[in-house]
């Protein structure tokens, strides 16, 4: 473990779907258990330390981005209306 502490924890009480879940995701993977358990911590604690970005458009776009984006049909724009007369 690259000359790190090692840490043990034990998860009581589990949900037996969430176990269930956690099983088929490392299956999905090709990973046991306990390291799909590591990889889903080392994931969670990477996004808690990147500093929330400064605008709603740039945390919508960081939160998306690894989805690959979509592509948004744009309604085309219509002629104004002229304004009201207060002759």
């Amino acid at each position: 473990m690259n000359g790190a502490s090692v840490a043990s924890i034990t998860i009581q009480d589990l949900d037996d779907d969430v176990e269930a879940r956690l099983r088929i995701r490392a299956a999905d993977h090709g990973l046991s258990v306990e390291e799909e358990a590591h990889r889903i911590l080392r994931e969670s604690v990477k996004r808690r330390h990147h500093p929330a970005p400064a605008d709603l458009a740039a945390a919508i776009r960081s939160r998306f981005a690894p989805l690959g984006g979509v592509e948004l049909e744009l309604p085309p724009r219509e002629l104004q209306r002229d304004p009201p007369s207060f002759n």
